[in-house]
């Protein structure tokens, strides 16, 4: 493909998505569910570094900038320069923080070592109290019982620490579809959810509406919502502000008003991380790899959205 059309692609596709975003984001932010004022609820906004170019002072410049509390980032294990570089974006710029811990290994003992001393040093660090742990736990082709060590251990670690600590719904992990995550659910009552429910649309290639029941259980325990919007065919649409994904995204709301209704009753703190990502979740033009929307941009539309709906 020659410059000339991919500038051509480039500029249509953006003046087509300008004025069609307009009414739907709209909509969707005039959508405001009532719930109960109650000002001990507190709710965070998080940022996710997937797909950022920039270095990590870089980053948290431009998450602030956007009005942000805080981000999500890997625990940089092992990195001791990496977490001096990271301590000192965060306080210059006065950011919160939620690590992400996990293992890679194929085999259950290794990965689980693994995930332990990663979770251990995140828990322990003496320069920030990170707000929350985001566990990408165990694998879905480990045996329930091997998959259980790592609720077993986070659960000691929660009262350990007080560090909230979460297991998220993602594809590949132990949680990776709802029937499963509803057996680790009920055995586990100190269970924690990071909701990124997106995965399950995908994985159930549904809207989850034959799992209702399982699906209110899981909204039950969910602590920490990651506000990507999935469909039946994958687990990132294209622009969740384009109009043919209303019906998607509603969706969506109405599982996230779920948790947010709870939290509000309840008083507690609830934190959003918005983790739409880059290429290949974010579709791309066959040839170029040109994404079909700016990923950056949705994350923030979905944070100012979200922060319109819930706040107040």
């Amino acid at each position: 493909m020659n410059q000339d059309r991919r500038n051509f692609i480039k500029s249509t596709s953006s003046a087509t998505a300008a004025a069609m975003l307009a009414p739907f984001a709209a909509i969707a932010e005039t959508q405001k569910p009532l719930f109960p004022a109650n000002n001990q609820f507190k709710l965070l906004f998080m940022q996710t570094s997937w797909g950022f170019a920039g270095n990590i002072e870089a980053f948290c410049a431009a998450t602030k900038k956007e009005g942000y509390n805080g981000i999500e980032v890997w625990w940089p294990a092992d990195d001791q320069k990496a977490q001096d570089e990271l301590f000192a974006a965060l306080k210059k710029y006065n950011l919160e923080v939620g690590f992400l811990c996990g293992g890679s290994q194929s085999n259950w003992q290794e990965h689980l070592a693994t995930f332990k001393k990663n979770l251990d040093a995140a828990t322990s660090n003496t320069i920030q109290k990170p707000v929350y742990i985001n566990c990408h736990s165990g694998r879905d082709y480990f045996t329930f019982d091997q998959n259980q060590q790592f609720i077993s251990y986070t659960t000691l670690k929660n009262k350990e620490t007080g560090i909230p600590i979460y297991h998220e719904t993602h594809r590949g992990r132990m949680l990776f579809a709802a029937h499963i995550t509803r057996q680790f659910i009920e055995k586990n009552p100190a269970l924690q959810l990071t909701l990124d429910i997106s995965h399950w649309c995908n994985v159930h290639e549904s809207l989850l509406a034959d799992q209702k029941e399982t699906v209110d259980l899981a909204l039950s325990r969910v602590g920490h919502i990651h506000s990507r919007i999935g469909h039946q065919e994958g687990p990132q649409v294209n622009d969740p502000r384009a109009p043919e994904w209303e019906a998607t995204v509603k969706q969506h709301l109405a599982w996230w008003d779920e948790v947010i209704k709870r939290k509000k009753a309840n008083g507690e703190q609830m934190t959003i991380l918005t983790e739409f990502g880059p290429p290949n979740y974010m579709p791309i033009l066959a040839y170029t790899r040109q994404p079909l929307a700016d990923q950056w941009a949705i994350n923030v539309y979905m944070m100012q959205m979200l922060k319109k709906r819930y706040e107040g």
